[in-house]
């Protein structure tokens, strides 16, 4: 008899504290302050945007291109071959 007792008492607290975080989040005072923060989130990176410094690009001719002739005759290997010979 005991247990069952505890085992509602238990139930009857999840219950009730799964109610209390519902009303607290889907309140409009919560609403109110969640959109109030995400706006001084965007107002602080927009303030530290225009203070970044753009830096200039080094990275132009970097890139070095050699020409290769295509009448070179590249070695097909066979990889059967490969695995039967014993060099």
């Amino acid at each position: 008899m005991l247990k069952e007792i505890k085992y509602i008492l238990f139930i009857f607290l999840i219950f009730l504290f799964l109610f209390f975080i519902g009303r607290y989040y889907f309140s409009e005072n919560y609403k109110k302050k969640s959109y109030r923060s995400l706006n001084n989130i965007n107002e602080k990176i927009n303030i530290y945007a225009e203070k970044l410094p753009i830096l200039e690009s080094d990275t132009e001719n970097i890139i070095e291109y050699i020409d290769q002739s295509k009448e070179k005759k590249k070695k097909k290997f066979n990889f059967w071959k490969l695995i039967s010979s014993d060099e």
